[in-house]
């Protein structure tokens, strides 16, 4: 049987578990979590792996240290993936593993309580909104969607199914992060005016012949609802990042990072900017990778404040105002006057949320019912900041934006492109 096409079955068979699993939460017990020995069964989260490359092995590794989690199952259309994934589980565990080239195959797991998905940018929206049909809440790596669209969809499912819904923009939950948005939330720098984003750009490539797809891998199915093009090493692990059929560049791949860190500094997590100004971009003119290899966007929002997001910036994000600055990236914070390091944030103050950590964070909400650092919405409203700037690069014009409808003002082309079609017969 082809599963492709009785998705409308598979959905018909996983609806009632989907709203049985949000009437009736998880019992919070008042044992610590992380205390020593191993929990019981009752507070343990069962999980599923759906993609298991380089960031999945990363994520698998973490949460098999975590003694809330059990490993049920893991899935990938790479078999010698989904192999290493259930030989770690079990090795690790000592319990069994099940390996599946399909994800949904995972999904009828009705033990499964949640799942993590590592899959490339063009899986993300399936994979998720499948998972949350079929009652099971969701780790999704960062950037949350392939197209902006998406995203919203993807935010209408876990509603629609009380999904607890993580996106992996882990830096909300570092604690410099946190710190260097109370700051400017708290005018700790005077007035804001200007946040400047530094990401590297993408790379470039000389053509690569095409060739017949490596011993275990289901081509056909990694494609998955993204355009058919015959198998290219280029396309492929983690080279999919700088191809516009899987991915976005480092736009959504880091931007996805920093920008996120921007929105949260300029309180913007449930809106975006309404003016995106395309200043200069270099696209390949040879190989396969098509991507922008350098970059200057200007974002302007409602309130005033210009964010510029460039591939010549200072790595990480610098938000400017008219008392001082303060620049922050991974494990690393400076600031004007050097004074605001030494700051504390009173009680009074705002205070942003605090994560024990980014995976913690979603066992905890998972067992409470609660939203996480970085929900759904959030993920989606930094991803969308990402392809805009992606969007008007692309047609080499200003867009005007409006978050409230999300839509693109008086500009039908560029409103198409919010949006890729899906190759038969996938769709949302």
């Amino acid at each position: 049987m082809d599963r492709r096409m009785n998705r409308r079955d598979f959905l018909g068979a996983v609806g009632k578990a989907a709203l049985a699993s949000f009437t009736f939460p998880y019992i919070v017990t008042s044992r610590a979590i992380g205390g020593a020995g191993k929990l019981p069964a009752s507070e343990r989260v069962v999980l599923g792996f759906i993609g298991l490359g380089g960031m999945g092995m990363g994520l698998l590794n973490g949460f098999l240290g975590n003694k809330m989690v059990d490993v049920a199952a893991v899935a990938d259309c790479y078999e010698p993936h989904a192999t290493r994934a259930k030989q770690l589980v079990e090795e690790r565990r000592k319990t069994k593993c099940y390996a599946y080239k399909d994800y949904r195959e995972l999904l009828d797991h009705k033990d499964i309580d949640a799942v993590v998905i590592s899959t490339p940018d063009h899986w993300h929206a399936l994979n998720t909104i499948h998972a949350c049909e079929a009652g099971k809440d969701v780790y999704v790596e960062k950037p949350l969607s392939h197209t902006l669209l998406e995203g919203r969809y993807m935010v209408n499912a876990a509603r629609r199914y009380g999904r607890v819904v993580q996106t992996g923009s882990q830096q909300r939950s570092g604690s410099e992060f946190r710190f260097a948005c109370e700051l400017v939330r708290n005018g700790r720098i005077g007035k804001l005016h200007t946040v400047k984003v530094g990401i590297g750009g993408s790379p470039s490539s000389d053509w690569t012949p095409d060739s017949e797809p490596p011993p275990g891998l289901d081509w056909d199915l990694w494609l998955g609802p993204a355009p058919y093009k015959p198998f290219n090493e280029r396309r492929f692990l983690f080279s999919w990042r700088w191809c516009f059929d899987y991915g976005g560049g480092m736009i959504t791949d880091w931007g996805a990072h920093h920008l996120d860190i921007a929105q949260w500094g300029l309180g913007m997590d449930e809106s975006g900017p309404i003016l995106i100004e395309p200043k200069k971009a270099t696209f390949p003119t040879r190989g396969i990778w098509d991507t922008a290899t350098s970059f200057e966007v200007h974002y302007t929002y409602a309130n005033g404040v210009k964010v510029i997001l460039a591939n010549t910036n200072p790595g990480g994000v610098i938000f400017e105002g008219t008392d001082g600055w303060v620049h922050v990236n991974r494990g690393f914070l400076d600031a004007h006057p050097k004074a605001l390091l030494r700051e504390t944030i009173e009680a009074h103050e705002i205070q942003l949320y605090r994560s024990p950590g980014h995976q913690q964070d979603w066992l905890n909400c998972i067992k409470e019912r609660r939203k996480p650092i970085c929900d759904v919405e959030i993920g989606h409203r930094s991803a969308s900041v990402c392809h805009l700037a992606n969007i008007a690069l692309l047609l080499g014009r200003t867009l005007r934006w409006d978050p409230e409808k999300e839509q693109i003002i008086d500009d039908e082309e560029a409103n198409r492109m919010l949006l890729r079609p899906y190759r038969a017969p996938w769709h949302l």
